[in-house]
């Protein structure tokens, strides 16, 4: 497989001591497909905010990311990055410098390739303040090459439910009527009772809309969630878009490909009692294995083929 050794991303996102969320689940798969990764951590926490009894930590202020961005500007470093990558954001100043940022970022690389996952929510449960999705919806989504939202996510920014495989298309059409390039939803519940679909579009001037749908089968049990699957895959996704050479159907062939070995490697090390619902999941349990995952990240098996619509 080809290396990213030309590509260098910034990313902005969370940051946990223990456990793979944010950008603790998004650099080391970057780093060990070959990309160089420089990272802003919009908080650091104890560890995610789903664990029993909390989590303590520091939150990155709007003037102290304008702070240390400063820093690159001076030392010509801001003109090295090909991609920009964004995940969770907990409020609006913030959300907003990123817009800043990237706006500096293309006045240098025109061609640089921003990555929005646009972290709101999941399973219609928004836990970011409401104040952020019309930000997202009006500034940050109109800046956007790539997006990566759950369903959930599409939901609330097009303001449209999503309950047939035509709705999924007309939001598609929303994102890139915005002028969002890529649009890529790495899991809906329009599948079966045994899995997951998800879906690609890509539009260009050039060759028009291309569409893939992929069908993925459920792991585990119901009772057990991953938390950092979707920030791992925003940035597996940035890695084989550039790789592939921007051929979309690869790029979230590797993607899922990659993302359910980390899940089944994740789920070999919770005890049976726990897999068998006869026993709570801890959310130190639920952390992906992504060091163990080390092999299927470099070398993806692809067994999930997409299919051309």
């Amino acid at each position: 497989m080809a290396s990213g050794a030309f590509n260098r991303v910034l990313s902005i996102q969370s940051h946990v001591v223990h456990g793979h969320v944010g950008n603790k689940s998004a650099v080391f798969p970057l780093q060990v497909l070959g990309f160089e990764v420089d990272q802003i951590n919009s908080v650091q926490f104890s560890n995610h905010t789903g664990y029993k009894n909390g989590f303590k930590g520091q939150v990155l202020n709007e003037k102290e990311l304008a702070d240390v961005y400063a820093g690159l500007v001076d030392n010509d470093l801001h003109k090295l990055y090909t991609h920009l990558l964004t995940g969770y954001v907990g409020n609006p100043a913030f959300l907003r410098e990123i817009a800043s940022i990237l706006r500096s970022l293309r006045g240098v690389n025109e061609k640089l390739i921003y990555v929005c996952d646009p972290v709101m929510g999941d399973d219609g449960i928004m836990y970011v303040p409401k104040e952020l999705l019309p930000i997202y919806r009006d500034e940050i989504v109109p800046l956007a090459d790539i997006i990566t939202p759950n369903q959930y996510e599409v939901e609330l920014l097009t303001g449209k439910q999503i309950k047939t495989e035509t709705d999924i298309w007309d939001a598609v059409q929303w994102f890139h009527e915005k002028g969002v390039r890529t649009v890529a939803i790495s899991s809906s519940e329009l599948g079966s009772k045994d899995t997951l679909l998800a879906y690609v579009s890509n539009r260009t001037a050039a060759a028009g809309t291309e569409k893939y749908r992929l069908t993925i089968p459920k792991q585990g049990n119901n009772l057990i969630r991953f938390t950092g699957t979707g920030d791992l895959f925003a940035s597996l996704f940035l890695a084989h878009s550039a790789l592939t050479n921007y051929d979309v159907g690869a790029t979230l062939e590797r993607a899922i490909a990659t993302l359910q070995a980390v899940i089944a490697k994740t789920l070999s090390f919770i005890p049976e009692p726990v897999l068998q619902g006869k026993v709570p999941v801890t959310s130190q349990q639920r952390e992906l294995k992504l060091i163990q995952s080390k092999a299927d990240i470099e070398q993806p098996k692809i067994t999930l083929k997409c299919e051309k619509l």
